[in-house]
């Protein structure tokens, strides 16, 4: 069992089931699923890009991203149905723990001028994301060997119906919010 899945089941749990009153283990959040998506654009111009991002981002993740074709094709864009635009991942179980908890202590940290995550990023829905702006904040990826800079979203799906419970699994995970503006007033 991953690290921050045993912290979850074993301190998060207790404590988020005491904080948001709930009489049932069930009905506490989990996360469900960690969702990162690679959009690429460029990779029209220059199709060394694909296979680039996708061994990247199998590093990053341990295990084989999917390839996103178009739906339409747009003129502007010069983009045609069928084009490959870009890649996604979607990690559950014990890998996305692993995935979380390399984020939080490793990765995050790496990020230049870094002042914390933002925490007004959830949907209304309890879901949560955030985007890097280079993959090379992960130890994985040599950044010697990095042709371009690439950045990739990240979406947390969790089973909170509400931004506040999903808010508050998150941030009980480990995961460094930015002080709200309100609270630095007071």
């Amino acid at each position: 069992m991953a690290r921050l899945q045993d912290k979850y089941k074993n301190e998060i749990l207790p404590a988020l089931q005491k904080e948001l009153a709930c009489k049932n283990r069930l009905a506490v959040p989990r996360l469900e699923k960690i969702v990162l998506s690679m959009g690429l654009g460029k990779v029209l111009q220059e199709k060394a890009r694909m296979a680039a991002a996708q061994k990247e981002l199998g590093l990053i993740v341990g295990q084989q991203p999917i390839i996103c074709r178009a739906r339409k094709s747009v003129s502007n864009f010069k983009l045609r149905k069928g084009y490959e635009i870009g890649l996604k991942v979607t990690l559950r179980g014990r890998r996305m723990y692993e995935f979380l908890d390399r984020l939080i202590c490793i990765a995050i940290p790496r990020i230049r001028d870094f002042r914390g995550l933002d925490p007004k990023s959830f949907d209304g829905r309890g879901n949560y994301t955030m985007g890097i702006t280079e993959q090379t904040v992960f130890p994985e990826v040599d950044p010697d060997q990095v042709t371009f800079q690439q950045g990739l979203n990240i979406t947390f799906v969790t089973t909170a119906t509400n931004d506040q419970g999903s808010f508050q699994l998150l941030k009980l995970l480990g995961m460094p919010f930015r002080q709200v503006e309100a609270e630095q007033a007071a």
